[in-house]
């Protein structure tokens, strides 16, 4: 099984991106571009790992990451130009991203919002995202992406929400050679995460507002969503907000701006 080509990928992401590494193995990408920022780390700094040890997703929940199976790579911002109160919709552009990436595979591929990129016709999950701000100085965001490459086996569980994992192998991708993977997917996120800075985190002024509502699985049906402080809200999902906040309706017909929580699909509305 052909590890990924951290010189095949620097002599095509150079102009993109400071530094690209990849590592062998260790606990969580993340975790070491956090403290990577803390030491001054440039922005656009990317790091690759064969296998996560202690790869996590949102609530701290463990992503199986096993060498050889998928693509778990980080990557170090520093959107200086974009207010904070924008910056949550970062993992939305990575969604997208993501999207690109499938298309050009063959996959078909949908979003969750606000994280998760499912796939095939049962809609797996075969992708996770996680932005993470890191206390510093300036601005400073760390941004996750694992992608299955290839099937995890058997007994990896469901993700929140029972979603079954899957991975772009199993549902029909051109290739699985994870250095062209790797590049494809930091090639498409560098585009779409410079209009989006340039506009200054405004998805909608970054014309990218439209293309993540017309690609959200989430968006009409009825959802339980898990907020901050274990409280729970239950309603349609109506919208999308050009912050990328999701807008929920509840029965009561209150609308409700949803900025961060646990997403879990219900039903879709007639």
């Amino acid at each position: 099984m052909a590890e990924i080509d951290v010189a095949r990928l620097r002599a095509e992401l150079t102009g993109p991106y400071a530094t690209v590494d990849v590592v062998e193995s260790t606990g969580s990408t993340n975790a070491d571009l956090r403290e990577a920022a803390v030491r001054g780390a440039p922005d656009r700094t990317v790091l690759v790992a064969e296998e996560q040890t202690a790869g996590v997703g949102r609530r701290y929940r463990h992503w199986v990451s096993p060498k050889g199976s998928g693509v778990y790579l980080s990557i170090l911002l520093r959107p200086t130009e974009v207010a904070f109160s924008h910056v949550g919709s970062l993992a939305m552009v990575a969604g997208l991203a993501m999207l690109d990436l499938t298309r050009e595979l063959g996959v078909d591929a949908v979003l969750k919002w606000p994280n998760d990129v499912l796939a095939g016709p049962d809609r797996g999950k075969c992708a996770g995202i996680l932005a993470e701000s890191v206390a510093s100085e300036e601005l400073a965001v760390v941004l996750g992406i694992g992608v299955n490459v290839r099937p995890l086996g058997e007994d990896v569980p469901p993700a929140a929400g029972g979603l079954r994992p899957t991975s772009l192998e199993e549902e029909g991708a051109s290739t699985t050679d994870r250095t062209l993977i790797t590049k494809m997917l930091l090639s498409a996120f560098s585009e779409r995460e410079r209009r989006w800075r340039a506009a200054g985190g405004h998805l909608e002024r970054a014309g990218q507002l439209e293309d993540y509502r017309e690609h959200c699985e989430t968006l009409g049906r009825k959802v339980r969503v898990l907020l901050p402080g274990d409280t729970t809200l239950v309603g349609t999902a109506r919208d999308i907000e050009p912050g990328g906040g999701l807008v929920v309706v509840t029965e009561d017909g209150r609308e409700h701006s949803v900025l961060a929580g646990d997403v879990v699909h219900l039903r879709a509305v007639p």
